[in-house]
């Protein structure tokens, strides 16, 4: 084992999110995420032990649309208008993906979903709010891990076209229930 090796296994990332930042060129990530002994598997939770503002959570949420998994990310004080994203997408309907759909689409639990490194490629949607923070904090694969990163970088790595998707958020006509 290498000394490289050991150092970022002592990241506390998930080992397929490692990777994943490896293979985009985003080692340095690893060293910035940070690990909670106590979950932070809600956005309250993780904004509380960083110490940040609820909206500089990225919260990484997996919808389907039309049958077909797609991640929308919006900062940690809003919810999810899924009017808005079935609007955004073309879809007829657009219904949250149980736990099963999320953990087979991402290789991830709920919770520890990152907002890229995922086991299938998905269509990605990212509110336009997480672009009002300098950095937003997002799940590292794990409940227990998160990272900062500046959001319109995150959204480029996610692959994510912008939208307006939470609830109130720019967007006309109410929505169906939020996430």
């Amino acid at each position: 084992m290498t000394s490289a090796t050991t150092a970022t296994e002592n990241h506390g990332a998930h080992p397929r999110f490692a990777e994943a930042l490896r293979g985009m060129g985003l080692a340095e990530v690893l060293g910035r995420v940070r690990r909670f002994p106590d979950r932070t598997r809600t956005a309250a939770e993780a904004a509380a032990a960083i110490g940040c503002e609820l909206s500089q959570i990225c919260k990484s949420l997996v919808f389907a649309a039309d049958g077909e998994p797609v991640l929308v990310l919006v900062d940690g004080a809003s919810r999810v208008d899924v009017e808005l994203v079935r609007r955004a997408l073309g879809a007829q309907r657009v219904t949250r993906a149980d736990a099963g759909v999320v953990r087979e689409t991402t290789g991830y639990a709920i919770g520890g979903v990152p907002p890229f490194g995922h086991r299938t490629a998905t269509r990605v949607l990212a509110d336009r709010g997480l672009l009002g923070h300098d950095v937003v904090w997002a799940a590292a694969g794990d409940p227990h891990t998160v990272f900062p990163m500046a959001p319109a970088t995150l959204i480029a790595h996610a692959g994510g076209t912008l939208a307006d998707v939470r609830e109130g958020g720019g967007g006309t006509g109410g929505g169906t229930g939020g996430a």
